[in-house]
């Protein structure tokens, strides 16, 4: 029998290993993925040149991005402040 001590190191080593896995498993299985919907897709390879598809994924994968840009706009924004607020109590308590 293991004692509790083991038994929590190999839950915390199946827990890492099952994180890596469910990682790597999204990284590789985005890769496959068109981002377009299935009727964009549809209409537009019935079109002879690539052109216009390629314009649309370009289009479809700017919108995309767009929203993780605000959230990583906005956690800067906070990071910032959170860190000017401890400046702040520092510079307090050097002063006293």
């Amino acid at each position: 029998m293991l004692n509790e001590e083991q038994r929590t190191k190999n839950k915390d080593k199946r827990w890492f290993s099952r994180r890596v896995f469910l990682v790597l498993f999204s990284i590789f299985y985005s890769l496959y993925s068109f981002p377009q919907c299935a009727m964009c897709r549809a209409a537009l390879e019935s079109e002879e040149s690539g052109v216009q598809a390629e314009a649309i994924n370009d289009g479809i994968v700017y919108l995309m991005v767009i929203p993780y840009l605000l959230v990583a706009v906005a956690g800067y924004a906070i990071y910032r402040m959170k860190y000017a607020k401890k400046k702040e109590e520092n510079v307090e308590l050097k002063i006293k």
